[in-house]
């Protein structure tokens, strides 16, 4: 999925990115798209609720040579020392919030955090995605690690989830780790009400579907990629 996203990223930011001086990576996980905005020499920050994440992304930036401030926090309520050009929130994380009252705290907090004229980008599981891809089990083998996925989704309460165990050889033996993954389903118009309420004042959609060109899952309608921009004070 990694690819994907990057091309996405690339084709939909390239009339901003020039522009931008300070950015922020939303939900960063493993440092991927903050490493790639501090290459460009942006100011960069990167914000996740997990500390494993935080110091994963500190390290990979120190290891890099590169300026990544990271910030742990909550995506409904954290803050930045300053006011950011660019807040990125990728991988489907605006899925992952706990219940749909949290959609415009998130908006709240990402307006906050933003100058005016400023842009929020981000990419979420749909409805006809989560029918597509959250429906059966899914298999993933490689050297040294095996995971299973078991995934189920309810269209009245708008959520899906995955059962994900995985495996990991350690020499002769394989340790066996498991987690629940949940999302939140989110409706085109919802989003949008939600930013113009934030104060958006533009909120452009891109359907994902030609940035995944072979992919068997994600098909027109299942993912969407927006870029929202923050209106004048």
């Amino acid at each position: 999925m990694r690819v994907p996203l990057e091309r996405a990223r690339e084709r939909l930011l390239r009339e901003i990115l020039p522009g931008v001086g300070a950015a922020c990576d939303l939900c960063c996980g493993t440092g991927i798209t903050a490493m790639a905005l501090a290459q460009k020499g942006i100011r960069t920050y990167a914000v996740d609720l997990s500390p494993l994440m935080c110091r994963t992304t500190r390290e990979k930036a120190r290891r890099a040579g590169l300026r990544v401030r990271v910030i742990q926090g909550d995506m409904r309520g954290f803050r930045l020392p300053e006011a950011v050009d660019l807040i990125t929130c990728e991988f489907d994380a605006l899925n992952h919030v706990p219940d749909k009252t949290d959609l415009p705290k998130v908006a709240a907090a990402v307006a906050r955090a933003l100058r005016p004229g400023g842009h929020f980008f981000f990419d979420v599981n749909n409805a006809r995605g989560f029918e597509r891809y959250w429906t059966t089990p899914f298999w993933l083998e490689k050297p040294g690690v095996v995971v299973v996925m078991r995934n189920g989704h309810s269209r009245g309460a708008e959520r899906a989830w995955s059962d994900v165990e995985w495996f990991v050889r350690e020499g002769r033996l394989w340790r066996r780790y498991g987690e629940r993954v949940e999302e939140v389903c989110w409706d085109a118009n919802e989003i949008r009400r939600t930013l113009e309420a934030a104060g958006f004042d533009r909120v452009q959609a891109r359907d994902a579907a030609p940035f995944f060109k072979g992919d068997p899952y994600i098909k027109p309608g299942c993912r969407t990629f927006y870029l929202a921009r923050k209106g004048p004070l």
